[in-house]
């Protein structure tokens, strides 16, 4: 089996999850990584696009953030941000966004805002952006995450973007019919919600990661019964992502 790094595994179980046809819209750094594999390798009749406007870019280099001006090169249509979050909420498409967050709950909600008290953080991060409204409209979230007890929380510091809210159909009953948490991705396995409860439970370990592992690292109780070793990149995958993808390693 080739090895492989942290980045090139959760780079490729989020792009799993894209089919032909799904509407992706991609954040910075590992986020762009996984939209650019998923085009490439499991879903070439998805369109990815970018909160400054670039919609369906050929990719023929990988961006470095959302302004990059690599976003724009061969896209079927150069708008703006409107447009870009008109998409994300719209009724008939099928879309899935890509997001970071400092902190995650139980129910998938996020922190970007803050650790510590508001008005006087430990330290304070960049904020929502877009991601409110993202998650808030999107069809589903993927989010990507460091796996650590102090990001995996019972309660966040601040409550940045919903995900299932309080479990159960608390996000409709919020406001939010549409949407929600489709899954975790992180550097030990992938984290999905239960259809019912929406709590989180662990679906997937990585090759050479243990529940155990995953479970002290977690800041909560989770579900491990349903628990499955992932499937480790194939040596086509690995070769797509390094050279087609990322070939000088700017987020590799």
């Amino acid at each position: 089996m080739a090895a492989y790094t942290d980045n090139e595994m959760m780079a490729l179980a989020a792009g799993r999850f894209i089919r032909n046809g799904d509407i992706v819209f991609a954040g910075t750094g590992v986020s762009m990584l996984a939209a650019t594999a998923a085009k490439r390798i499991y879903a070439p009749k998805a369109v990815v696009f970018f909160e400054t406007g670039g919609i369906d870019p050929s990719l023929e280099e990988i961006p470095m953030a959302v302004a990059d001006p690599r976003i724009m090169y061969g896209t079927c249509l150069n708008s703006g941000l409107i447009e870009a979050f008109s998409i994300v909420g719209h009724r008939k498409l099928h879309t899935i966004a890509f997001l970071g967050a400092a902190q995650v709950d139980k129910y998938g909600n996020l922190n970007t805002t803050v650790i510590g008290d508001y008005h006087k953080p430990k330290t304070r991060f960049s904020g929502s952006g877009g991601a409110c409204d993202v998650a808030s409209l999107a069809s589903g979230v993927i989010t990507f995450m460091q796996h650590q007890k102090r990001r995996f929380v019972e309660k966040l510091d601040y409550l940045t973007s919903v995900g299932w809210y309080k479990g159960g159909d608390s996000r409709r009953r919020l406001g939010l019919p549409r949407g929600g948490a489709l899954a975790v991705v992180t550097n030990l396995g992938v984290m999905k919600f239960h259809e019912t409860t929406r709590e989180m439970y662990l679906a997937e370990y990585y090759p050479g990661i243990t529940v155990d592992k995953i479970v002290e690292n977690t800041g909560f109780l989770v579900d491990t019964s349903r628990a499955v070793e992932a499937a480790p990149p194939t040596p086509e995958e690995l070769r797509i992502l390094r050279e087609e993808v990322d070939p000088q390693k700017l987020i590799l």
